[in-house]
C-alpha cells in the first residue's frame, strides 16, 4: 500500500520529465506529424492525373538546405500557380543530415498544392540522415510516368557512401531499363552529375551509355551544383540541366509536349 502511494506521488513528476527529454539529433525519431512515404503517395497522384495528357509542366528544384525563408516564399509563390503536374526537388534538404532540418523542410514543403516527389541528396545521407530520408521519402532510386515520359530518379552521391554501396545502382537502372513498356520517353533525374566530386567517376562513361538506352532519353536533370547550367557533358546532344539552389530564389520549369520539351529559368 507504502509503495503505490509513493507511485501516485511520483507519478506526475515522471510525465513532466518526459517532456524534457531531448534526444540526440541523429536519433531518428520523427514527430508525429511529419509525412511518410511522400513519394509512392504523390507518385501515385501524378501517374492518375498525367494519364492521357497531351502536354505535362512540371517545376525542379534543389538544394534547400538552411533556405527556409526561400522555401516558404517558393511554396507560397508556386501555389498561385496553375496548371502545374508536378514538382522534383534535387536533394540537399539538409546540411547536416539532421532529422530536425528534414522536419523543417516537411512542414513547409508539405503545404504545396502540387505533388512533389524528392531525391536524396549529398548532404541529406550525413549521420543517419539516409535512414530518415527513407522513411519521410522512400527508396533512394526509384522511377515514375507522366504521360509517356519516365522519370528515372537516382542516387547518384557515391562518395558519401565511401564506395561501399551502389551508386549509382546498375541493377536498379537495368530493370527500369528492362521496364519500359509503358514509357515512349525518359528523363533521367540525380543530385549529383558525372564529373562532380560526389559521383563515382570511374563509372561515368559506363553510367552514360547504359541510360542512354532508355527509350528516347530526352534529357537529364541534377541539382547540387547550386547554379543554372545546361552542359551537353558527353558531346553527344544529351543536355545536364542544373537548378539553382533556392536561396536564389529561382527554379526550373519544364513543359513536355508530344514532340518535344522546352524549359525556363522561372523567379519568385
Amino acid at each position: 500500500m507504502f509503495l503505490k502511494k509513493l507511485l501516485l506521488l511520483f507519478l506526475p513528476l515522471l510525465c513532466v520529465t518526459c517532456d524534457l527529454i531531448d534526444y540526440h539529433p541523429y536519433d531518428g525519431r520523427l514527430d508525429g506529424d511529419t509525412s511518410r512515404g511522400i513519394n509512392p503517395k504523390n507518385i501515385g497522384r501524378i501517374e492518375s492525373s498525367c494519364a492521357g495528357k497531351d502536354t505535362i509542366r512540371f517545376l525542379f528544384i534543389g538544394d534547400t538546405q538552411r533556405s527556409y525563408d526561400e522555401t516558404e516564399a517558393f511554396v507560397e509563390h508556386v501555389n498561385q500557380l496553375d496548371s502545374i503536374d508536378f514538382i522534383i526537388h534535387g536533394g540537399d534538404y539538409t546540411e547536416f543530415g539532421l532529422k530536425k532540418e528534414f522536419e523543417w523542410n516537411d512542414n513547409i514543403l508539405s503545404r504545396l498544392k502540387f505533388p512533389l516527389v524528392g531525391l536524396i541528396g549529398n548532404h541529406d545521407v550525413i549521420g543517419n540522415g539516409d535512414k530518415v530520408f527513407e522513411e519521410i521519402f522512400g527508396a533512394d532510386n526509384f522511377s515514375f510516368i507522366a504521360s509517356d515520359v519516365k522519370f528515372v530518379c537516382l542516387n547518384t552521391n557515391a562518395i558519401e557512401y565511401d564506395y561501399s554501396h551502389p551508386v549509382p545502382d546498375f541493377g536498379f537502372i537495368k530493370q527500369e531499363i528492362a521496364d519500359s513498356t509503358r514509357n515512349r520517353r525518359t528523363i533521367v533525374v540525380m543530385h549529383a552529375p558525372p564529373g562532380n566530386e560526389q559521383f563515382d567517376n570511374n563509372v561515368k562513361d559506363i553510367f552514360h551509355l547504359y541510360i542512354k538506352t532508355f527509350p528516347s532519353l530526352m534529357c537529364c536533370l541534377h541539382a547540387h551544383n547550386h547554379n543554372v547550367s545546361a552542359n551537353d557533358l558527353f558531346d553527344d546532344g544529351i543536355i545536364y540541366y542544373g537548378c539553382p539552389n533556392i536561396a536564389k530564389r529561382q527554379y526550373l520549369r519544364f513543359t513536355i509536349t508530344p514532340e518535344d520539351y522546352s524549359y525556363e529559368v522561372a523567379s519568385f
